[in-house]
């Protein structure tokens, strides 16, 4: 008798088994169809705020790239090969703008899975004048805001990542070695060490003076898509850079104290509002900010940085709640348009890079044990 129940005892733990393999597969599925309907709404309604090649493309194909990097489809690596191809393989024409490199992420990319189209000569360049030649914000030239060549702390997702990938390419320390130069320069100008984020430039550092800018609660301005380009950055450079590199404690170290205060900072029904501090000033959630956040903390999570049981609860909360801001055709609302502060969005507004922010969150979701 206690054979017979025994064996049927392994029989159901079986098929619950089975079932449980069966509904992860799903999920996965489920995850990756939204991806892929969201690239496909984004290719038929492009949108360039200057160019192809500009910053908000280069954000929008990073997203690309995570996606066909976590599931392997084709339809992604056919949209990044067409995009290469369109654009010519060409940067943004700045050279002095960390922004107009972003796009080169994808390039980058491609390269690493044996593409021969890409041609690599633009990027290239590019990276030797922004580097290596003289450039106006190295030397405190502009506005007030630019004391710094990246002056505001988007510009840690625009060219860390690539500068990063590069010198993997080329076996090349010093490639790392510059990017570290930089980003200390921004870290050391704008990251609030009480507060444990980064202001978005000069005019939101607090500095005692009576024009200093606060929200109404009176707390500091810490926009939420700012500290989502950073986090989600630091997530890309952590990923390539060596494990031996001499600096690399440092930004493991950031990554892990940013992501501790964006967990606590996370609102009840998972989307972090635009202004991080005074949350209560936005009725609704945010996208792009979510989406970074999300795929940060889920990307620690997968890379054993942060531990599963304490931030895993907080990116199965976002993720449903970004999957709520897709629209049935796979366009991604609640985007907060293009900008410096916190400020609203709706259920219709929307940005590439928030749909680029979508994948980048999916690509890790899909990969969450």
């Amino acid at each position: 008798m206690n054979r017979i129940l025994l064996s049927a005892v392994a029989v159901i733990l079986t098929i619950s088994f089975q079932a449980c393999k069966t509904f992860k597969g799903s999920e996965k599925s489920t995850i990756e169809q939204a991806m892929v309907r969201a690239m496909q709404w984004q290719e038929a309604n492009p949108i360039f705020s200057k160019a192809p090649t500009d910053w908000t493309n280069g954000a929008y194909y990073a997203g690309v790239v995570r996606a066909h990097k976590s599931t392997q489809n084709p339809a992604f690596l056919t949209t990044l090969v067409e995009m290469g191809k369109r654009n010519q393989w060409k940067t943004y024409d700045r050279y002095f703008h960390a922004d107009d490199v972003a796009i080169s992420q994808s390039y980058l990319y491609l390269n690493s899975i044996g593409n021969k189209d890409v041609n690599l000569a633009p990027t290239e360049k590019w990276i030797h004048e922004h580097l290596f030649e003289p450039q106006d914000w190295k030397v405190g030239k502009g506005n007030a805001e630019q004391r710094i060549l990246w002056w505001w702390c988007d510009a840690l997702f625009m060219a860390p990542p690539v500068l990063t990938q590069y010198a993997i390419l080329k076996n090349d320390q010093k490639y790392l070695d510059e990017m570290h130069r930089y980003y200390m320069e921004t870290y050391e100008l704008l990251f609030e060490k009480e507060e444990k984020l980064f202001a978005r430039d000069t005019r939101f550092v607090i500095t005692g003076a009576a024009t200093d800018k606060r929200e109404t609660n009176g707390n500091k301005i810490f926009w939420s898509r700012g500290n989502g380009w950073v986090l989600g950055g630091l997530a890309l450079i952590l990923e390539d850079m060596p494990k031996n590199y001499k600096h690399r404690a440092f930004y493991e170290t950031l990554f892990k104290t940013m992501a501790a205060r964006v967990k606590e900072l996370q609102p009840a029904d998972g989307l972090w509002r635009t202004s991080l501090l005074s949350p209560e000033s936005f009725a609704h959630g945010e996208a792009s900010g979510s989406g970074f956040f999300t795929f940060g903390l889920a990307w620690g999570i997968n890379n054993g940085l942060l531990e599963a049981k304490t931030y895993k609860p907080a990116v199965e909360k976002s993720w449903k709640a970004l999957q709520e801001c897709q629209q049935e055709s796979g366009k991604i609302g609640w985007v907060q348009n293009i900008g410096y502060d916190p400020k609203p969005a709706d259920k219709d507004s929307w940005q590439n890079f928030g749909t680029g922010a979508f994948l980048m969150a999916g690509s890790e979701m899909v990969k969450l044990k």
